[in-house]
């Protein structure tokens, strides 16, 4: 049997450090995270053209999380927090490859910032920065290493994630400043923090769509690895 393609996307950053001309950027235990769960991990550079090219030849989407935001006017927002921080050329491009990924039912999965990227292109609304919407929130972007639990997530009881997670709550890593605000009809919130902050989402009419506010390629829980499991599993051709 062969094994599932996995597109994963990059981040991207400008001249410095890494190189003195712009560069992308990819954790490697995204990679690691899907090959463990047997799947073929590839990355996916920015160029939206192609994004009809990729989809031929994968047969599941990972979208990444970042150091940046999704611009709040895609969902229709007037303002823009002076804490949101742009990545346009990834931004359009992510849109064109989910947006095409959806039209064909291949399997999404949407990792922190990926997991706002996929709400938007479902129609969510975004919170832009909870300390300002959220009343007494946790420490979202948590100051011990990300490899270290910071919060709890209570599951949905009946969503997708919860059968997947089989449990009804585990501690996760938490590295974020905006989340879900609001989902449409057709969209389940599947998870959410003590404070009330959604931590999943998912559209349970098709083959696999979910995304998580975390970070399970660290793999804290068994639930995180049975994500990526689960995943891969619904990517087989």
């Amino acid at each position: 049997m062969r094994l599932p393609i996995i597109g994963i996307t990059l981040d991207s950053e400008p001249p410095g450090g890494y190189a003195a001309f712009p560069w992308y950027a990819l954790r490697q235990n995204y990679c690691d995270a899907i090959g463990a769960a047997g799947g073929l991990p590839v990355a996916l550079p920015h160029h939206p053209d192609l994004a009809e090219s990729y989809l031929d030849r994968l047969d599941g989407l990972l979208i990444t999380g970042g150091a940046f935001d999704v611009d709040p006017a895609l969902w229709g927002a007037r303002i823009r927090h002076p804490s949101v921080t742009l990545k346009s050329r990834r931004t359009d491009f992510e849109l064109a490859i989910v947006n095409g990924a959806l039209a064909r039912d291949l399997p999404l999965f949407g990792i922190c910032g990926g997991e706002q990227l996929l709400a938007v292109a479902l129609g969510c609304r975004l919170i832009q920065h909870i300390p300002d919407e959220i009343a007494a929130p946790l420490a979202h972007e948590q100051p011990n290493p990300r490899d270290e639990p910071s919060h709890a997530v209570t599951f949905v009881a009946g969503t997708r994630l919860a059968a997947i997670a089989g449990c009804s709550a585990i501690a996760v890593n938490s590295a974020h400043h905006q989340a879900v605000g609001s989902v449409p009809a057709g969209i389940a919130v599947n998870a959410r923090a003590d404070d009330g902050v959604i931590e999943g989402i998912e559209d349970s009419n098709r083959r696999f769509c979910l995304g998580v506010q975390w970070h399970p390629e660290f793999a804290i829980s068994p639930s995180d690895r049975a994500l990526f499991h689960a995943f891969i599993e619904a990517a087989h051709p």
